[in-house]
């Protein structure tokens, strides 16, 4: 591999009489926006109580869409609120799926007992 070597001037005052001219470059770097689409995917297919999922997607969808245009102002705005469906969302989907599956196994519980309780009784009258 060859290297090249080249002897730079060293910056420093100006030689002759002339003022300096400065030039000033504005590089707008572009600034990530979360639009939360993947996270509002999953809670429509799986966490969709209340369709707050469903809700949570078009807003991260009109998020993407501001985003797109330059609009990076409306884009914050529609994802925040994406964000805020989105907890709520996925809060209200785990508890009411804990909720569900203790109201599950309590049923199945008490239907055992009962059905023991009756098959234990019919015995009794043989």
């Amino acid at each position: 591999m060859i290297k090249e070597e080249h002897d730079l001037p060293v910056m420093g005052a100006s030689q002759g009489p002339a003022p300096m001219a400065t030039t000033v470059i504005n590089i707008q770097t572009e600034t990530s926006v979360p639009d939360h689409i993947v996270w509002s995917l999953f809670n429509t297919v799986y966490m969709n109580w209340c369709c707050l999922g469903f809700v949570a997607f078009s807003y991260s969808v009109k998020s993407r869409d501001r985003k797109m245009v330059g609009d990076l102002i409306g884009a914050r705005t529609y994802a925040s609120t994406a964000k805020c469906l989105n907890i709520w969302a996925l809060v209200l989907g785990i508890i009411l799926t804990l909720i569900f599956i203790i109201l599950f196994f309590t049923g199945a519980l008490v239907f055992s007992i009962n059905t023991f309780h009756t098959l234990r009784q019919q015995r009794g009258y043989r």
